[in-house]
C-alpha cells in the first residue's frame, strides 16, 4: 500500500479527497475568472493599457477578452460544457499572452503604478500555471 499525501490526493482522481479536491479547485478558478471578466467591463482602463500596440481596436479585444474569461469561468461550472469551457480557457490564456509580455518588456504602468521588471518577468509563467489548472479540473 503505497502513503497517501495530499499531492496523490489530488492527483489522484479515484480518491474521494481527489475529487473534492478538483471540485474546490475548479470553483475557485471559475470564481477568478468570472471576477477577471467582469472587471474588464468595470474598469477595463488597465487591460487596454497592456494590449500591444501592434493590435487594433483595444477597448474591444479588452471587453471580448473579458466575455470569453467570465463565459469560461462560468461554463467551469456547468458539467455539460466543463471540458468546453476549459479547452476556450487554455485558448484565451494563450491568445493573451502577448500582453503580459508587452507587458513586461515595455514596463507598462497599471493604474500609474510601476511595477519592478522582475515582478513583470515572473508573472508569465502563471499563464502555464492557469493553463495546467484549466486542463486538469476540466474532467470531473
Amino acid at each position: 500500500m503505497t502513503p497517501t499525501t495530499p499531492s496523490t490526493l489530488a492527483s489522484n482522481t479515484d480518491h474521494p479527497a481527489g475529487r473534492v479536491a478538483r471540485r474546490i479547485l475548479r470553483v475557485v478558478l471559475a470564481g477568478v475568472m468570472i471576477w477577471v471578466g467582469c472587471l474588464h467591463f468595470l474598469h477595463p482602463e488597465p487591460f487596454i493599457s497592456i494590449v500591444p500596440s501592434y493590435l487594433p481596436a483595444h477597448r474591444a479585444l479588452v471587453l471580448i477578452s473579458g466575455f470569453f474569461e467570465a463565459l469560461g469561468g462560468l461554463g467551469l461550472l456547468v458539467p455539460r460544457v466543463r471540458r468546453a469551457a476549459a479547452v476556450g480557457l487554455i485558448a484565451l490564456y494563450l491568445a493573451v499572452f502577448p500582453a503580459n509580455v508587452f507587458m513586461a518588456t515595455h514596463h507598462v504602468p497599471i493604474n500609474g503604478q510601476h511595477f519592478s521588471s522582475l515582478l513583470l518577468w515572473l508573472r508569465l509563467p502563471l499563464q502555464f500555471v492557469l493553463i495546467a489548472w484549466a486542463w486538469w479540473v476540466r474532467r470531473d
